[in-house]
């Protein structure tokens, strides 16, 4: 296996055309046709993280955060993002991340939190608009069900939990083939008419080069009729946070106990509690404070995130509890989930998890 395979695949989970446009997710070092030995997978990569790679026989680092945000104009090991680029480098290790992209999607960073909370019917707290795409064509009655089949192979046609949703309607399509055309149907020179379905099909819009090669390879005609439009809908599988359920509902100083527990604090801080009992959760791993007011317009009665300021807690206003557990201790969970996901694929080498814990911030008791 190749590198370029391990990314493709971290991608079909992950697509880089979902992460925020200030992001660089993607792979940073090495060469995508190298060979891979085995995957170190980390929340941050960092000096200590390659040394642990070198370690334990890894070529791959696959990580949360990306070591580069900026471009980089030279290599002197001046500071730990130099030094750590340097070092993969010298010793043949890939640096891959997966960041607000694994964020963002059903199954990834917030999915993940839910899953160690033990939450239930989690669902994304505010999904991305401006992401989905709707393909138009005409066929020939009797190829419909061939282009469609071929259509929802490529992606297309999946509505929330549902797939292989289209609209169809039946009209005539006309044509006069001129010219050098080879016409599936119909005589040269001689107006034509056939009974066609108009196909209507929604799918990611970062699938549309593959929609339109499986369209076009499907297709009888030579010529085939098409529109694509961008889709205002929601994406009800991609976007911001995450809203879920305890099974139970629990009185708030017992909540945060089982937040302690589940999730493996020291500590965290939080907002004043408000005497009342807790189900509803909203989510976010990392810095997540832009989403407080689709929170509490969700009746969340819990906001689970970090990277609050002091002035921020006040924003609670009373309406729900803000509990900031870190930065790192919201996504260190991340290390692990990529582990199971590409494990269940890849058997012929090691999927491993960094032991290292890469956090800066430290507590004084």
């Amino acid at each position: 296996m190749t590198i370029k395979d391990i990314t493709n695949y971290l991608e079909k989970l992950a697509p880089l055309s979902h992460q925020a446009s200030y992001d660089n997710a993607g792979l940073l070092v090495g060469y995508p046709q190298t060979e891979v030995r085995g995957v170190l997978t980390t929340l941050d990569c960092t000096e200590e993280i390659i040394h642990e790679a070198i370690a334990r026989n890894c070529n791959l680092v696959v990580a949360h955060h990306p070591i580069i945000f900026k471009g980089l104009k030279r290599f002197n090991g001046l500071n730990y993002v130099e030094r750590t680029v340097m070092l993969a480098i010298k010793n043949d290790i890939a640096i891959y991340a997966t960041h607000t992209n694994l964020d963002s999607v059903k199954g990834g960073v917030n999915y993940m939190i839910a899953e160690k909370l033990g939450l239930q019917n989690p669902k994304i707290m505010a999904p991305q608009k401006q992401i989905l795409k709707k393909l138009v064509s005409f066929v020939p009655l009797e190829n419909t069900q061939k282009v469609l089949d071929a259509l929802y192979a490529a992606g297309a046609g999946q509505i929330g939990e549902y797939k292989n949703c289209s609209f169809q309607v039946e009209g005539t399509g006309t044509f006069t083939p001129t010219g050098a055309a080879k016409p599936h149907i119909g005589r040269m020179n001689e107006p034509e008419k056939v009974a066609e379905n108009r196909i209507e099909v929604i799918f990611d819009a970062y699938l549309e080069n593959q929609i339109l090669k499986a369209l076009k390879t499907s297709h009888p005609y030579e010529e085939v009729a098409y529109y694509l439009s961008l889709l205002e809908n929601q994406n009800q599988a991609v976007g911001s946070g995450l809203i879920a359920s305890l099974s139970e509902p629990l009185c708030e100083e017992n909540f945060l106990h089982y937040l302690k527990d589940k999730m493996g604090l020291q500590t965290f801080r939080h907002t004043p509690l408000l005497n009342k009992y807790v189900q509803k959760i909203a989510l976010c791993g990392g810095a997540g404070g832009f989403l407080l007011k689709d929170a509490i317009r969700q009746g969340a009665d819990v906001f689970i995130t970090a990277d609050y300021k002091y002035h921020e807690f006040f924003d609670a206003d009373k309406q729900i509890i803000i509990c900031d557990i870190g930065h790192y201790e919201s996504e260190v969970y991340t290390k692990e989930l990529i582990v199971r996901y590409l494990s269940e694929k890849f058997t012929n080498f090691a999927v491993l998890k960094s032991q290292v814990n890469t956090n800066p911030v430290l507590f004084f008791s």
